[in-house]
């Protein structure tokens, strides 16, 4: 089974992208070698763009299975949340795999673009990790915790501290409350948020850039981490509780497969689809990410 090689060129794009943590580092693909070895006669070939972790690598898990399908795997790597839209958009990509819906819709508005999710993969829950403390049943009365400072993720966070008892929020206050006022900058300040209603512990939230709070930890009490900072950071012995991918969250921020709309009904990425949401491909994502990644509800 040959791996993908991608050559990465670095640009500059920042978007707080919810499912994928936060701030974008852009790059161009130069080539990639197939992710399967070369199917029978009349084999197709899907090119597909992704983030190198965890979609590419789910990606070339599940070439093996398709290679059964008689459809060869092409990955492209990016670390850019622009270049693999535009791709498929130009018609270099048959697919791409790195982003939510929301981010897509909002791509499609300001681009003129007209390309479609065709199915939710899987799911980067925001988890609770320990630092200096390690048992949620006892918070330490005055415990500093440590949250992503963007609105989406940041009001994700309380949301989690709220479904594990730790605070409790006005009534009212749901997801939709913090992605609203994403749209105004700066208008939330978590360091004085007046949203909570209860603190019994009397917690501090430390708002931190969400790439900068894995290192961060071991200054902490608990940090909630978003899973794709927390797969390279090496820290998943250190989960304590994620965000379900049933809840409202793992709903709405679920990875998609995206494609040129013309192309929704293609059998060949309909197969794509369906092998990666198959239960072979859920229990691998399950087993390799333990909490970090989840499979889509």
């Amino acid at each position: 089974m040959k791996k993908i090689i991608a050559s990465i060129l670095s640009l500059s794009l920042c978007f707080a992208l919810a499912a994928c943590g936060g701030n974008a580092q852009s790059n161009t693909s130069s080539g990639a070698e197939p992710a399967s070895e070369p199917a029978g006669e009349g084999a197709v070939t899907l090119k597909v763009g992704a983030s190198p972790a965890p979609h590419g690598e789910i990606l070339e898990h599940a070439a093996e299975l398709l290679a059964e399908q008689n459809i060869n795997l092409e990955i492209v790597l990016f670390d850019d949340y622009v270049m693999p839209n535009t791709g498929v958009d130009e018609g270099s990509l048959d697919a791409n795999y790195f982003q939510h819906q929301p981010y897509l819709t909002n791509f499609n508005a300001e681009h003129g673009t007209k390309i479609a999710s065709i199915g939710a993969i899987h799911y980067e829950p925001l988890g609770i990790y320990a630092g200096k403390s390690a048992d949620l049943a006892n918070v330490p009365d005055g415990a500093v915790i440590g949250i992503p400072d963007d609105a989406t993720n940041g009001g994700r966070a309380l949301l989690l501290l709220q479904d594990n008892g730790i605070i409790k929020l006005k009534d009212g206050i749901t997801l939709d409350t913090f992605r609203e006022a994403q749209t105004d900058a700066g208008a939330i300040n978590f360091n004085e948020y007046d949203g909570i209603a209860e603190n019994p512990h009397n917690i501090k939230i430390e708002a931190l850039a969400a790439a900068n709070l894995p290192a961060s930890l071991p200054d902490l009490d608990f940090a909630i981490i978003n899973g794709n900072y927390a797969i390279p950071a090496g820290i998943s012995d250190k989960l304590l509780v994620t965000e379900n991918a049933d809840s409202e969250a793992g709903k709405v921020f679920a990875n998609v497969i995206a494609v040129r709309e013309e192309d929704k009904d293609r059998p060949e990425l309909k197969a794509l689809v369906e092998v990666l949401q198959s239960k072979e491909v859920a229990d691998w994502i399950t087993e390799k990410y333990q909490g970090s990644v989840l499979p889509a509800a």
